[in-house]
């Protein structure tokens, strides 16, 4: 994912992409975490912060950007409202970052949980 300018070339890596998203999305009212894009035995896997990009798929498709992100939701908030919310969140950063259009935010919700924010 780069840019041209008449001193070189710029590229960020999609791991690079998928920090500024994970961030974005941790920011957002009523998730409560990223999740593995695989489920184990149904059941969600609730990443520690060092392996989020594991929940974050990045593609550059004609020269766009299509993220697709894995979050377990807060039970008891309104799942598409939450969904909504890190979409627009996600592509405002990316987008702010790197200058370059967002096409697609993808939301896969992986699971429900009760937060631990006591």
């Amino acid at each position: 994912m780069g840019e041209g300018t008449t001193l070189g070339k710029i590229e960020v890596s999609p791991r690079a992409i998928a920090s500024i998203t994970a961030r974005a999305v941790l920011s957002c009212y009523g998730v409560v975490g990223m999740a593995a894009a695989t489920l184990r035995d149904g059941i969600a896997e609730l990443l520690q912060v060092d392996n989020y990009h594991r929940g974050i798929e990045v593609r550059l498709v004609e020269g766009q950007i299509v993220i697709d992100l894995y979050v377990i939701i807060e039970y008891g908030t309104r799942i598409s409202e939450v969904a909504h919310n890190v979409m627009e969140s996600v592509k405002f950063h990316v987008e702010k970052a790197l200058g370059m259009p967002v096409v697609e935010v993808n939301v896969h919700v992986q699971g429900l949980r009760v937060s631990n924010n006591d």
